[in-house]
């Protein structure tokens, strides 16, 4: 029975993924917001590199598995950004690819404020192998064959405004609503469309406040919002210990609470962890969920990093 009711939760992740535009989630995005605001692109002030990995629900079959690589740096003496990030997502029996470009250009805004405009634009891939998923009745069309490698544009658009130590930012990651469904026949019905209704709008505020030379403290927030939908929330402290520990908390609206640790290598040289303990029933069959980024920002000879960066 119980295997049989993981079957089916597993089948109704893969439709709802097929049927509806789907956000790949982090718990640690305060670190790399590029994937959802291509405002941030090349906001530090060198080239950086950041690699995620994300393990959902452990031991939970067909539980969602992410892998992200960013890559963006400024350009024309800071007054732009550019950029590429690449996502794999696998969730059940689908597999996701996601490739995008990002471009971004700023304003300076007073000595310390910079306010950038940024636009995204890529490919969304996706294969759904559902003859391996065991059917309740045999010569059922929909889950006989494999879906085909599907593949469809999509775009975002984003604006940012950062200091030092403040940030906020509002994107709209993604604006095609790329889905597709079956018909009775069992054939593929493919639909790429623009709909405002299906917009998911992400809001990102962040601070940070300097206790004294050993301790900083950097709370921060993101919002989701789509139509006809609860709103949901993230809401973290990060605390920066001696410019070398990072450890936070985390809260993700009736969803989990989250634990954070990193290492502060060298001011170019991050590592974080977290783990996540699911506050819904999902927890009774599962280890958590767990996450690693590693990021890395390069230095140049005619403008050395020295600090830190916060986001």
């Amino acid at each position: 029975m119980k295997k049989s009711i993981l079957i089916i939760i597993v089948t109704l992740i893969s439709i709802i993924s097929a049927k509806a535009q789907y956000d790949a989630m982090f718990t640690q995005y305060m670190f790399n917001e590029m994937y959802i605001n291509p405002g941030y692109t090349g906001s530090k002030e060198a080239m950086a590199v950041n690699l995620a990995h994300r393990q959902q629900w452990v031991n939970f079959p067909g539980r969602p598995i992410t892998t992200s690589f960013t890559l963006h740096g400024p350009l024309a003496n800071n007054k732009m950004g550019l950029g590429i990030s690449v996502l794999n997502e696998r969730i059940g029996k689908l597999n996701r690819n996601i490739l995008y470009l990002n471009y971004a250009y700023r304003i300076k805004t007073g000595e310390k404020g910079h306010l950038s405009f940024g636009l995204m634009g890529g490919i969304h891939n996706q294969v759904n192998k559902l003859s391996e998923l065991k059917a309740t009745e045999t010569g059922d069309i929909q889950v006989s064959n494999n879906t085909p490698s599907l593949m469809s544009p999509n775009f975002g658009a984003g604006i940012y405004y950062y200091t030092n130590k403040f940030y906020a930012g509002i994107s709209i990651p993604r604006m095609i609503d790329d889905s597709y469904m079956f018909d009775q026949k069992g054939e593929i019905i493919k639909s790429n469309s623009f709909k405002v209704s299906k917009f998911h709008y992400y809001l990102t505020v962040g601070n940070v406040f300097e206790v004294n030379d050993d301790l900083k403290i950097k709370p921060q927030a993101m919002v989701k919002m789509v139509q006809n939908s609860p709103l949901q929330y993230d809401i973290n402290v990060n605390f920066l210990i001696k410019n070398k520990i990072w450890a936070g908390i985390a809260y993700r609206s009736s969803s989990d609470i989250s634990a954070l640790i990193g290492l502060q290598v060298n001011p170019q040289l991050l590592i974080n962890y977290s783990y996540d303990y699911a506050l819904t029933a999902i927890q009774k069959y599962s280890q958590g969920s767990h996450e690693i980024t590693i990021g890395y920002l390069f230095s140049y000879k005619q403008q050395k990093v020295v600090t830190p960066r916060y986001f």
